[in-house]
């Protein structure tokens, strides 16, 4: 079933607002990642926790109220705009400075190192994606029945779990192991420090939706009646190259 009474062709101002959070959420985590904070002991975590769950909150977001192709949709614009900032930053790292190591400072933050960047790409796009198809099928089966803040909140956390999972799984290897054994002839981090790296992202991540999840479920219900839709996602491709089916 979907309901949705806005003209053909036309985006909603919420879907609109959405989208440019979902965009900027993204690019700020990404540059928030050069700093790590102590969080208790031996745990740490980069100072793009802060953020990057909000993207995968707007991602639930997004595919709950307008489906997975409008979900699809700002995924890959996501991607396309942090490669724009990744682009633009390298070239502003190449110009030279008014003084020989003034820098410095910049090119710590925007001078990304090229296997962190490869690997955060794919591991966005992956763990999105798979984010907003559980979103999807479980919206899907979930139909037709009552109790709807409990199951968009079982889908939620469900999605999170496994988009965040494959996102860590994908990022943290490549990023400091594999990349690293390739280019430099050894790992960055030990494995089991690469494993509890993996493990406190996933968990971490989880608990701030869920602790988020009360201020999601109104957002999405209010977003739902401004709006006069809720899409079902019955017979589409969950194809992530067809974009063109908005």
């Amino acid at each position: 079933m979907e309901k949705n009474i806005s003209p053909k062709g036309t985006v909603s101002v919420f879907f609109m607002l959405m989208g440019i959070l979902f965009c900027v959420a993204l690019i700020t985590s990404n540059l928030l990642e050069t700093k790590v904070f102590r969080v208790y002991g031996d745990i740490s975590l980069t100072c793009g926790f802060i953020i990057f769950p909000i993207s995968y909150i707007l991602n639930d977001c997004i595919a709950e109220v307008w489906g997975y192709r409008k979900a699809r949709l700002i995924i890959w614009t996501g991607f396309l705009m942090n490669f724009f900032v990744v682009v633009m930053g390298t070239i502003a790292c190449f110009l030279p400075p008014l003084e020989a190591g003034g820098d410095s400072a910049f090119r710590q933050i925007f001078m990304f190192a090229p296997q962190i960047t490869v690997a955060s790409f794919i591991a966005f796009v992956v763990g999105s994606f798979l984010n907003a198809w559980v979103m999807s099928r479980m919206k899907l089966a979930n139909r037709n029945k009552g109790h709807k803040n409990y199951y968009f909140s079982l889908r939620a956390i469900a999605s999170t779990i496994v988009g965040e999972t494959a996102d860590s799984v994908i990022f943290f290897p490549l990023a400091f192991y594999i990349f690293p054994t390739i280019v430099d002839g050894e790992p960055k981090v030990p494995f089991d420090v690469l494993i509890s790296l993996m493990v406190t992202q996933v968990v971490a991540k989880t608990l701030y939706e869920i602790f988020a999840l009360p201020i999601t479920i109104r957002v999405v219900n209010y977003v739902k009646r401004h709006e006069h839709t809720d899409v079902y996602d019955d017979n589409i491709s969950y194809n992530a190259f067809k974009i063109k089916q908005i």
